[in-house]
């Protein structure tokens, strides 16, 4: 049997493009780790969180745009595809860009927790190894089972050297280069 890895991916990224291309729009596949992920299509919730953390960024950070969903190439050597909750990137960046964007110029990265199974192993453990490999300044991690927040910052050598998590309705640093203090008692109105 074989195992697929990063470095010994189940088929060429350009494939695994063409694949989510055709895919139907009931399903969204990522790269992760070198095998295809069936990431789960959010539920209200999830593009509620999101949609609070727009207006939240666009009032602290008006320079800024939170792109919700948008492709990006992560891990090492960028043959990682995946598709965050939502991307922090200067406004106008995405002109011009294909499909799967570069990670340059992402500020932050951001995942709300879905509920499913394959939540840990994908949104705590393989996208933050993907996003820090990628250098990818924060990986803010929205734990919607545990009601925690999480900054991964620092990235460094394929992972992040500082890391925080406070739970709802505790604020958190966002620290540069977004630059500002997440109030996060909303987060509860989210919880289930």
């Amino acid at each position: 049997m074989t195992h697929s890895t990063a470095d010994r991916p189940l088929l060429p990224v350009e494939e695994f493009e063409e694949l989510a291309r055709r895919s139907p729009k009931t399903v969204r596949l990522e790269f992760i780790n070198g095998k295809i992920e069936v990431k789960p299509v959010p539920d209200g919730a999830h593009y509620d969180i999101v949609r609070w953390l727009q207006k939240l960024c666009l009032q602290h950070v008006p320079d800024l745009w939170l792109y919700p969903e948008r492709h990006v190439k992560v891990e090492k050597y960028r043959n990682g595809r995946a598709i965050p909750d939502a991307i922090l990137l200067p406004d106008e960046c995405l002109n011009g860009e294909g499909g799967w964007s570069d990670p340059e110029g992402v500020l932050m990265v951001v995942e709300a927790t879905s509920h499913d199974s394959d939540t840990n192993r994908r949104d705590r453990i393989e996208k933050r190894d993907g996003y820090a490999a990628a250098d990818i300044p924060i990986y803010l991690l929205i734990d919607r089972e545990n009601c925690t927040v999480t900054v991964h910052c620092e990235p460094k050598d394929g992972s992040y050297r500082s890391l925080t998590t406070r739970p709802y309705g505790t604020p958190v640093e966002l620290p540069a280069p977004v630059g500002f203090t997440l109030e996060t008692e909303k987060l509860k109105k989210f919880a289930r």
